[in-house]
């Protein structure tokens, strides 16, 4: 937001000009609107919301910072929480919310709820784990019965659409509530006439169960393009829906999430978090890296002879080391890019290894060869270094992206997130795996 902008409006702030301000406001998008709230301390948060609607102030609370929302929601009593917020907010942006108070205050916002159908709604969604489809879905849809005739349908279909902003889908259940199809609207125009809905709905539609985890439920909608899939539980009966927009939002935050780990951050953290915050999430992976140069430093210790003799084999180590955690990088990106996308399975994961070890092959021989020429230009053919370093990349080009492909797949076998082995992990352990295979091969030679 804009500096001058962002000044206009804390000079309204500060004269108290409800009138100027609103008149701002009224103009401005919920999503600008969380984003000046974001900028504001909580007591001149807490002036914004008085002036928007319910309905406003609830999409706003919605689009709002995490860490931002916390510090005004901690401020405000649990009666103006449910009455200006979650009374006007879809069911699963209302969990969200809930979930991020207290649990004495979780109860005392739900027992102010006004809607007793909604808030049994809300407590309902809460058993579900956050991860999973129950946990993302919304209760907000517009829901037919099979055995409804067409006038029944519209009828019904907009006594539903009173209390919704968007409708993606028309479901129809049976009587037991099971999910049988989705009633085309196009239908409804070209075949006024028939008798019953189960006659013109279209049985052939993508659903997901409640248990689903998230990540197979962001696959499921970017794979068939869809704007809303329908859940289901155990037995099929229709528990709501999970829209574009919600996984849009769970898409971005595991791309932050997998960035994060990827560079050596450990838990989610915002550039405005506190720095001990910031400093806990990221002292884990600088503690480890700090190991691992302490054991390449020890390990380097009992070649010192080596060295004493061959003093050239010291400016390849920097080399050396880098190139292990290179390779080791590429490798396992592709690995967890391909089980992030659902490209990569367990019946084509040995076609995967193949593949990059097709690609380890030719990047070894190129990168050796041209290792070998300058160390012949440079060193001459008698120097041990000048044929030490290129059989030692080599090697370690080899079994450095072996290590790295199969890496983020064995984290994925034990339930561990693989994007850790895109980062520092791979990097640390390619990095000692490269000095040992360098003094072994130096070793030999020697």
């Amino acid at each position: 937001m804009e500096k001058e902008y962002l000044d206009n409006i804390l000079e309204l702030i500060e004269k108290q000009d409800s009138q100027a301000l609103s008149a701002i406001l009224e103009d401005m998008h919920p999503a600008d609107i969380a984003e000046l709230c974001d900028e504001l301390d909580v007591d001149d948060a807490r002036f914004v919301y008085r002036l928007l609607d319910n309905e406003t102030a609830a999409d706003v609370l919605v689009e709002m910072d995490e860490d931002s929302r916390r510090e005004l929601l901690d401020e405000l009593p649990s009666e103006i929480i449910a009455s200006k917020f979650i009374d006007n907010m879809d069911t699963d942006d209302a969990v969200d919310i809930i979930q991020e108070l207290d649990e004495d205050k979780q109860e005392e916002v739900l027992s102010h709820i006004g809607d007793i159908e909604q808030a049994s709604d809300i407590v309902d969604l809460m058993q579900y784990d956050e991860d999973t489809a129950g946990g993302l879905m919304g209760t907000e849809m517009v829901v037919v019965n099979e055995n409804m005739s067409m006038p029944e349908c519209l009828q019904e279909m907009r006594k539903q659409a009173e209390d919704l902003d968007d409708i993606h889908n028309v479901y129809v259940v049976d009587n037991d509530g099971r999910l049988k199809g989705v009633f085309p609207l196009k239908k409804m125009i070209t075949n006024p006439s028939v008798s019953k809905v189960k006659y013109v709905m279209d049985e052939d539609l993508i659903s997901t169960r409640v248990d689903t985890p998230i990540d197979d439920v962001v696959q499921l909608i970017e794979k068939y393009n869809l704007v809303a899939v329908p859940v289901v539980d155990s037995i099929g009966r229709l528990q709501g829906q999970i829209t574009v927009d919600d996984v849009i939002d769970e898409l971005r935050e595991q791309q932050e999430h997998d960035y994060q780990m990827a560079s050596g951050i450990t838990g989610d953290v915002e550039a405005d978090d506190s720095v001990f915050r910031q400093t806990w999430a990221r002292i884990p992976w600088l503690l480890i890296g700090m190991l691992g140069g302490i054991l390449n430093s020890m390990l380097l210790g009992n070649f010192e002879n080596t060295f004493t003799k061959c003093t050239e084999l010291l400016l390849f180590i920097p080399l050396i080391g880098g190139t292990g955690g290179n390779v080791g990088t590429q490798s396992s990106a592709i690995v967890v890019q391909g089980l992030a996308n659902g490209s990569l399975t367990t019946s084509n994961i040995w076609r995967q290894v193949f593949k990059e070890s097709a690609v380890a092959l030719i990047n070894a021989i190129v990168l050796s060869l041209l290792v070998l020429g300058y160390n012949m230009f440079k060193f001459g053919w008698a120097s041990p270094v000048t044929y030490a370093v290129p059989v030692s990349m080599f090697a370690l080009i080899l079994i450095g992206t072996l290590w790295g492909t199969l890496l983020p797949l064995i984290f994925e076998k034990i339930h561990i997130d693989p994007a850790i082995a895109t980062g520092p992990f791979v990097q640390i352990t390619n990095d000692l795996l490269g000095m040992v295979i360098y003094m072994l091969v130096v070793s030999t030679m020697g």
